[in-house]
């Protein structure tokens, strides 16, 4: 399923499917965040693709907090 998600500083894609194999293809520009989504995914055995153009000139909270609210209303509705 997809999501997606814009405000004033990101633009978020989420592609979900809870019951896959692991993949994960996960872009946010923070490496670390990608790594720990990337990890989550391979290891909770859903299928993820993220995208996230963040204001990163500003700092990194902005997209770490709306992808945590994209990827968990993903979940909550699946």
């Amino acid at each position: 399923m997809e999501f997606k998600r814009t405000t004033k500083e990101t633009d978020i894609s989420l592609s979900l499917e809870l019951y896959g194999s692991g993949k994960a293809e996960v872009t946010t520009g923070v490496g670390f965040f990608d790594h720990m989504i990337t990890l989550l995914a391979v290891h909770a055995g859903f299928d993820l693709k993220l995208n996230v153009v963040g204001d990163l000139h500003v700092d990194m909270h902005h997209t770490v907090e709306d992808t945590g609210i994209v990827l968990g209303s993903a979940i909550s509705k699946l």
